[in-house]
């Protein structure tokens, strides 16, 4: 999954394919090529890399042509290749297919098609959509894409090229982004408004389960089952850094209102017939997951604080003991490991030099390494001993969002996996946990239909240069990364305490009007975390609660109320960070600082 580019006109479509994915840098990838159609061919070009070695390619061997379509690729199935780059085209040449999202049930359709004598050459899910069209070819592009859709199971967005009809182009989306550049004598395809902005800024932005057929003079909407669609056209004011950032005024924010889709599609067919079913990911045995007797989360920052999470989480679906790690001290305090132990490592960029280091340790000491990680073909990728994926999509800001989230969701997806294998959550258990992780994408949507509330509070602590968090049991977890992300990107000193411990020495800083925002969300201590607030309140602390939908009785003891929609207790954290990930934004904006390139830090850590 990344950018997406297609042109057809009548200039140089290898010159505009490849300046749009230059457009379309700025959101990370691994690999780069394009497909043109012309002369009864497909001439393709792709490699693994920066588009810097693309474009050399291509000025030793061009591509002729006004019609075609090209990729940079952020790895999701098959790590970082020249083979697994797109676009990925039959093995007769006649179909060419971009794709970003996930074919959940590309493995069933691979087997069927290997059956039939079709050949792969990559380890992609994309290779599958062009044999498909291969196979269900019936003369007509649009019936046979429509016919390969039927066939797909999962998250996508397409532009599809065939010999057949050299004239068009076809486009097509569910569940991720699409658009349809206008102009005069030539037509656009891309992921995002920036490839395109140059040529023209008037766009048709694709709905879920529409396509778009598209010759030099025309344009055709419809959805995937025929039926036609009307459309207006988007004018885009927005200017070129802008547009990068979708409209958004900083990728940040953006990425913060990515979360809902980053979780689908962390989720995206890892759940079927409604039970968790990591076997495509994860080649762990029965009697492997059984043997182990400890779990040790390692991690560095934000990935420390999913961690955290992970313990609760474990440890109440499968009572297997959790422990959790800075990965800076994990080395040094020589921890006890076991052949029984499983060592799980969470890094975002998958290149933490801290995790690598700890990783590397607990191997030698015996212990078998789950890594989660955003990137394939990263270190954490390649050296662990299993992998589980988050599928954020790149993350461009400094201060983590949406990395985070995938990281949550991936850790429940393992625990409920491994409760159901250890035997220690009854059935029905895990039924309603999963059907509450189903529900939380949507969740997530909600909680970020209103902002103002949070903004508001966080414009009237900007003047304070001191703050505090508190929580107790999983909201503790929540609001260490609040505080973080506060510290982080507003620079305003924060700190976040377990609320049971205030009356242990940190009631001392609470003064007349100090800023406290108090996470109140977990029902079995409701009760005892209201008490913590009044004592908060009582030193007078303007406090921020946080709390569940239908709740009244926290209101009744802070200054203001921001709720998340109700979910089961364990479920809490992916939705209660959101406000507080706001809050930091609209702080950090209103103090006037870089919120994406906040200062002394960077965004992978690779040096210790």
């Amino acid at each position: 999954m990344c950018g997406i580019v297609g042109y057809i006109g009548a200039k140089n479509a290898q010159d505009i394919l490849v300046e749009g994915l230059r457009k379309l840098e700025y959101r990370g990838y691994d690999s780069a090529g394009i497909a043109v159609n012309q002369d009864g061919r497909l001439d393709v070009e792709k490699t693994k890399g920066p588009l810097l070695a693309l474009e050399g390619n291509l000025s030793n061997h061009p591509l002729p042509g006004q019609i075609g379509i090209g990729h940079t690729r952020w790895a999701t199935h098959g790590k970082p290749s020249d083979e697994n780059s797109h676009p990925h085209v039959d093995e007769d040449f006649q179909f060419a297919v971009v794709h970003n999202g996930i074919i959940e049930n590309y493995i069933e359709l691979k087997e069927e098609l290997q059956s039939k004598g079709y050949l792969f050459t990559s380890e992609t899910d994309t290779e599958v959509i062009a044999h498909l069209l291969k196979d269900l070819d019936d003369g007509d592009l649009v019936s046979t894409v429509r016919k390969a859709v039927e066939r797909m199971e999962g998250a996508y967005a397409l532009a599809i090229t065939s010999i057949k009809e050299p004239d068009k182009l076809v486009a097509v989306r569910l569940a991720s982004p699409l658009i349809v550049g206008l102009g005069n004598g030539e037509n656009f395809i891309a992921s995002d408004i920036p490839a395109i902005l140059e040529h023209t800024r008037d766009v048709y932005v694709l709905e879920d389960g529409e396509m778009a057929v598209i010759t030099r003079d025309d344009v055709k909407l419809s959805s995937i089952e025929g039926k036609p669609v009307e459309k207006e056209v988007l004018h885009v004011t927005w200017d070129a850094v802008t547009a990068e950032k979708g409209g958004y005024d900083h990728f940040m924010l953006k990425e913060i209102y990515e979360q809902p889709k980053a979780i689908r599609d962390t989720l995206a067919g890892r759940i079927k017939d409604g039970i968790v079913d990591l076997s495509q990911d994860l080649s762990f045995t029965k009697e492997d997951l059984k043997r182990f007797d400890k779990i040790h989360f390692v991690a560095c920052g934000t990935a420390y604080h999913a961690g955290l999470i992970g313990k609760s989480v474990v440890e109440k679906l499968t009572r297997i003991p959790v422990e959790v790690d800075v990965a800076s001290e994990y080395r040094y305090r020589d921890p006890i490991i076991t052949p029984s132990t499983l060592v799980i490592v969470v890094s975002q960029s998958g290149e933490t030099a801290d995790t690598l280091a700890a990783m590397r340790e607990a191997k030698k000491a015996g212990a078998k390494v789950l890594g989660i990680t955003n990137v394939v073909g990263s270190s954490v990728a390649r050296e662990a001993d299993e992998v589980l994926m988050t599928w954020a999509g790149p993350e461009i800001a400094v201060a983590s969002t949406k990395a985070y989230t995938s990281q949550l969701i991936a850790i429940y997806l393992f625990g409920l996996y491994l409760a159901r294998v250890v035997g220690t959550s009854t059935e029905s258990q895990l039924a309603e946990a999963t059907r509450a992780l189903l529900e939380l994408p949507g969740q997530a949507e909600e909680q970020l239909e209103n902002p103002e509330p949070i903004r508001r509070f966080a414009e009237s602590i900007a003047k304070h240069e001191d703050l505090f968090f508190i929580g107790r049991g999983l909201d503790h977890a929540v609001v260490l990364e609040g505080s973080l992300k506060l510290k982080e990107i507003s620079y305003i000193h924060s700190d976040a305490y377990a609320a049971g411990e205030l009356k242990h020495g940190t009631l001392a800083l609470i003064e007349e009007g100090i800023p406290v925002i108090a996470l109140a969300t977990q029902q079995p201590v409701f009760d005892k975390m209201v008490s913590n607030i009044i004592e908060v309140k009582a030193r007078g602390a303007h406090i921020l609660g946080l709390g569940l939908e239908g709740d009244q009785e926290l209101g009744k003891s802070v200054d203001e109320v921001i709720t998340i929609p109700k979910t089961l207790p364990l479920l809490t954290p992916p939705l209660a960070v959101i406000p507080l990930q706001l809050l930091a934004y609209y702080a950090s904006v209103a103090r006037g600082h870089n919120v994406d390139k906040p200062r002394n830090l960077a965004k992978s850590v690779t040096v210790e």
